[in-house]
């Protein structure tokens, strides 16, 4: 099986610092099915390509499938996996390329950070769902996709076509970024893994997908194929994709009907039987003694946001930044209200920033409706004039991804020299941690810290003294009596003298 990554940035040629394979040799790695060779087939200064060939061997491939897992069919020996690219090419690219994905690169630091024109193509891969699934999962991450469907025999055209596609992806994205993308959706796409799915696979996601997992459009299909359909880690990574709470009922329903049609198993056809023989037990029993339908509990995420935005309508403010906005899901709210007649969404990742923009429908935006608002790149860390002017700015779930000691410099950017009238800032309650089932550590493997009520009131209060303001708190989703809110609020408001 086959992988090329192409580059046409000038010199083409840093590829090689970021793969950190020198294209002058002929590298090879030994995997426990097989082995795995980079090579490059062409190395100019205008144009550069690297190729991962795996070569699989199926009696090593067997051997590694431990003793828990038997098969004495044929097809563990004869089997499309030294072809087709899978979960054994994602394992082989996320240990060759490990400080790739990573974004590291000592050589020449800065080049990680820098998104590269990129062309990858795979010439055979299996997929589950044909080419309009490949275009569902990479086109929102910014992709231009090109998915063919390899025929059965081009010889017998009336055969039609067989589940495998060859994949040619092209766009201006971070490698460490195209890496990972690759390394969680091939066996997301084949549909299957070789190997056997623990629980340390949720974190395995969890970092591979931070930054663009999140708020794909089909995060519950990714996961779901991911974590193999087993359910406890299927929720447990969508808990901690959501920040626990957001959006996780949603994300567990059923996603597209080609995995309704082929999974119907014996357990569904029981609860849906058992469903249906308790409707008609409480038809039977009349209006009066059936339960009233449940209320399905609103996400965290939107409780905050309607938070967020219900406070800046009592504030007054007219112009409104959101800073660290993400995916513009803010932003997004604040357009559809025209109270607000000037918006700002700033993020330090540029592939957020195409995701709003997408999100948003930034090119076919109304003319009235796009001169309210500005999207740009930048760091709290760093002062930037184009934060000033604003009456309030929102920190929403931002401060706790910051490390303590640059929080500093994030406090002067914005209650020193940005200095809006109001400051929104939201952050995880440490303490209500214990409340969530599947969790253990933080509640996102970005976050630096995370906050006692405590800690967050004595952080505030400091930051207000120092900068001249004054600051309330609010709980933000339902208070539990003995741990608080999920999330905590504080209210920034400048004083007047100030």
């Amino acid at each position: 099986m086959l992988l090329m990554i192409t580059t046409t940035a000038r010199p083409a040629t840093d590829l090689g610092f970021l793969l950190h394979k020198h294209p002058e040799r002929v590298q090879e790695f030994s995997q426990s099915f097989g082995t795995a060779t980079v090579f490059y087939p062409e190395a100019g200064d205008e144009r550069c390509t690297a190729a991962l060939m795996l070569e699989v061997d199926p009696i090593a491939l067997v051997r590694s499938r431990g003793r828990n897992s038997p098969d004495f069919s044929l097809s563990q020996y004869v089997n499309d996996r030294p072809y087709a690219a899978s979960s054994l090419l994602a394992v082989a690219l996320g240990e060759v390329f490990r400080t790739a994905r990573a974004g590291r690169c000592k050589a020449r630091p800065e080049l990680p950070g820098t998104a590269l024109p990129l062309e990858l193509l795979l010439p055979a891969l299996p997929c589950r769902g044909g080419p309009d699934l490949a275009r569902r999962l990479f086109e929102p991450l910014g992709w231009t996709v090109d998915a063919r469907a390899v025929p059965l025999d081009e010889g017998f055209p009336e055969w039609g076509d067989s589940r495998y596609v060859r994949l040619t992806l092209t766009g201006t994205v971070r490698l460490a970024d195209a890496l990972n993308h690759l390394y969680v959706l091939l066996p997301v796409l084949d549909d299957g893994k070789h190997y056997w799915i623990a629980p340390d696979e949720v974190d395995k996601l969890i970092r591979a997908g931070e930054g663009w997992l999140s708020g794909h459009p089909e995060r519950a299909l990714i996961t779901r194929r991911y974590m193999g359909r087993r359910w406890a880690l299927t929720r447990t990574a969508l808990a901690r994709l959501a920040e626990l709470g957001d959006e996780i009922e949603e994300q567990l329903e059923p996603a597209v009907a080609e995995e309704a049609q082929a999974e119907e198993t014996a357990a569904d056809e029981a609860a849906a039987a058992e469903t249906e023989a308790h409707a008609d037990a409480s038809q039977e029993a009349g209006s009066a003694g059936a339960p009233e339908p449940a209320v399905k509990p609103r996400p965290l995420n939107t409780r905050r946001r309607e938070a967020v935005l219900a406070k800046l309508e009592e504030l007054g403010a007219a112009s409104v930044i959101d800073l660290g906005c993400g995916q513009g899901e803010l932003v997004g709210a604040l357009l559809s209200r025209p109270r607000f007649v000037r918006v700002g969404g700033m993020d330090v990742s540029p592939m957020a920033l195409t995701i709003a923009a997408r999100k948003l429908h930034l090119d076919r935006m109304p003319d009235g409706k796009r001169a309210r608002l500005t999207l740009f790149q930048g760091a709290l860390t760093y002062t930037d004039r184009r934060l000033d002017g604003y009456d309030a700015a929102v920190l929403m779930e931002v401060i706790e991804h910051v490390d303590p000691p640059r929080l500093p410099s994030l406090e002067h950017v914005v209650f020193g020299q940005a200095k809006p009238r109001h400051v929104l800032v939201t952050t995880p309650n440490v303490e209500h941690n214990v409340r969530y089932e599947f969790l253990t550590g933080l509640r996102h493997p970005d976050h630096r810290f995370e906050w006692t009520r405590a800690e967050f009131a004595e952080w505030a209060a400091q930051v207000a003294a120092r900068y001249g303001y004054q600051v309330a708190f609010e709980p933000v989703g339902d208070v539990d009596p003995e741990v608080g809110p999920p999330t905590q609020m504080g209210v920034f408001t400048r004083d007047q003298r100030s």
